[in-house]
């Protein structure tokens, strides 16, 4: 059976207190998904009629708080992405990927970084809006990179100097998804990264991606807040309807 979806969301309710979800898409599984949670719990709860809902779910070896809510535009869910973590030694090995997203040296804005929610993803840093939206990756090498190095996928991102709202694109060929539609996860990678090296207790970022046969860019919104401590960055995620992702951090610790 052939769904048309980049990620597929298998649901256990026969324990009802904590469903169990597994994550997979055309290579394999996943240990964790943050738009799958999403949109589990969305489902979960629109199948229940109740007008809202505080639970937990069981997904890559974690159970989790969830909190669903109806609203006038959608259903909104939280969910507890767990501890991400943070490695600085991704420049001496980011040469091949630059070069395999269609970008040069002189594109990228910052130092690359590596984080992981349970997969480590390459964050890119491009200079402008303009380089982002205008990448064009040769996907076949991006995901022979990507294995070689460990890396589920990379954030590439453009954040304006004067602005708090900053626009990012999602690639993971190495996963069998091209480019993915929305990526919360990531977002919540690109906050903690944030956090860890400005020290913002808010950050936004809206997420430009293509529409699957169609040229042009179809903006996701997605914000973060964030609470720091010495010794952690934690994140909350919730998304309303399947276009906006919300992830909000209280402190825990950066370790893997």
């Amino acid at each position: 059976m052939r769904a048309g979806t980049s990620h597929t969301a298998f649901v256990d309710t026969t324990t009802a207190d904590a469903p169990g979800v597994r994550f997979f898409t055309s290579t394999g599984e996943l240990p964790n998904c943050g738009h799958g949670t999403i949109a589990a719990q969305a489902v979960l709860l629109d199948r229940s009629g109740a007008m809202e809902h505080h639970g937990r779910q069981r997904s890559g070896g974690r159970t989790f708080a969830t909190t669903a809510i109806r609203r006038h535009n959608g259903i909104e869910v939280w969910f507890d992405q767990g501890v991400i973590a943070l490695s600085d030694h991704a420049d001496a090995t980011g040469g091949g990927i630059i070069a395999a997203l269609g970008l040069e040296r002189a594109d990228i804005a910052a130092d690359l970084r590596v984080a992981s929610p349970g997969r480590p993803r390459l964050l890119v840093p491009v200079r402008d809006r303009r380089t982002l939206l205008s990448m064009r990756p040769a996907f076949d090498r991006l995901a022979t990179e990507c294995r070689l190095l460990g890396y589920l996928g990379c954030f590439t991102y453009a954040l304006p100097p004067t602005a708090r709202t900053g626009a990012a694109r999602m690639f993971a060929p190495a996963i069998g998804v091209d480019e993915d539609i929305a990526n919360a996860n990531s977002v919540g990678c690109l906050a903690a990264h944030l956090l860890d090296t400005s020290g913002n207790n808010a950050i936004e970022s809206t997420r430009a991606t293509r529409i699957k046969a169609h040229h042009r860019s179809s903006p996701a919104r997605h914000t973060a807040q964030t609470a720091s401590s010495p010794e952690s960055v934690e994140w909350s995620t919730s998304a309303r309807r399947s276009t906006t992702a919300h992830l909000r951090a209280p402190a825990a610790s950066t370790h893997d």
